[in-house]
């Protein structure tokens, strides 16, 4: 405990000096050649190194106020990582899922390009999202870590992998995303992905896990995988669907038919399990509200981020296509609502006694 404390008591001291030269410093390279060496192991001993590589990326990103604010998640990050208990990180990973309100951006499984890593998860901060969620490399950690305070999540369907991923800093993984496997024609059983939620939980028995539960099963097996997954030990069951859809009208009528199969797999999976549901795959504006309603307690967007075809795009199309607060807001006002008739209700059985 006193080593914590003396960690937490340096990371502080360089913040003070650090911070309050930012706007000072800068430079043109790009943020993704600067080598970020950020972990939870060694978070207090780089921080010299990784608060000037949030320095450099000013202009690849062009906005200082939110690169200074960047600098200081960054400290707050360490101090954290450094301080924090197994039960803290779970708290940390999971709160937004207790309240309903969870916003996770994902840069993809196979998405191994540092500069579109880097802009997703800037784009995940500026867009008011919970969490980011990316492909499972130490590197991609430990640059994620430095963009933003936000849980990361590493996203693989090799057990081993997450290991040195978790080592390099991510709070939380992921046995899924695999629309990119579905083009080649891969496709995964459920005695696979049970076996594999066996094999990540020996090897990493406290880390929070995430498992997504295929859409090429039926919709009364996804159920039943479910509930064996939380059997298991899974901390979270993400639905999909999307890349199955094939729309038949454009517009908003498309959008609502190219996410009714996670929907689907949403109300029911909620229904069935007690752990929190991940609504991802194929969502929109026009359909993130429809999956707190079936039963989410969060959602992941992923494509419509990915879609973006210039660089910087990544920041508008979160903000844009995601409007975390517009769909937090509805979730609030649907618990209101539902807690207003509750009370109406008893109140109106009371007045039928009397």
């Amino acid at each position: 405990m006193a080593a914590a404390s003396v960690t937490v008591s340096s990371v502080v001291q360089a913040s003070s000096s650090l911070c309050s030269g930012i706007e000072t410093r800068s430079s043109g390279q790009d943020a993704t050649t600067s080598a970020v060496r950020f972990s939870a192991k060694t978070a207090y001993t780089s921080l010299s190194s990784v608060v000037p590589s949030v320095f450099q990326s000013r202009k690849s990103f062009g906005c200082s106020k939110f690169h200074a604010r960047s600098a200081r998640n960054v400290v707050r990050a360490a101090a954290a990582s450094s301080a924090g208990s197994e039960e803290e990180i779970r708290q940390f990973c999971l709160k937004q899922f207790g309240a309903r309100k969870a916003l996770k951006i994902i840069a993809g499984l196979h998405n191994f390009d540092r500069q579109n890593v880097a802009n997703v998860v800037i784009a995940a901060e500026k867009g008011g999202a919970t969490h980011v969620d990316i492909a499972c490399d130490a590197d991609l950690v430990r640059l994620a870590a430095s963009l933003t305070s936000l849980p990361i999540c590493v996203s693989s369907v090799d057990p081993i992998g997450f290991v040195a991923a978790v080592e390099a800093g991510a709070h939380m993984v992921e046995i899924g995303n695999y629309d990119g496997f579905y083009k080649s024609g891969r496709v995964f059983s459920a005695e696979e992905v049970l076996d594999l939620t066996q094999r990540v939980r020996k090897l990493l028995p406290n880390v929070v896990l995430s498992v997504t539960v295929p859409h090429t099963l039926p919709l009364d097996e996804q159920v039943c995988l479910a509930e064996k997954l939380e059997a298991e030990g899974a901390d979270l069951i993400q639905t999909e669907g999307g890349t199955s859809s094939a729309p038949s009208a454009p517009g908003v009528h498309g959008l609502i038919e190219k996410a009714a199969p996670t929907l689907a797999a949403a109300w029911s999976i909620s229904r069935a399990v007690k752990v929190p549901v991940i609504c991802a795959s194929g969502l929109s504006v026009v359909t993130t509200p429809m999956a707190i309603t079936a039963g989410a307690a969060g959602v992941g967007i992923g494509s419509a981020v990915d879609s973006s075809q210039f660089p910087g795009a990544e920041v508008h199309a979160a903000c844009r296509t995601t409007k975390a607060y517009e769909w937090r807001l509805y979730s609030s006002l649907i618990d209101d609502t539902l807690s207003s008739q509750k009370a109406v209700s008893t109140t109106s059985k009371t007045r039928r006694r009397e």
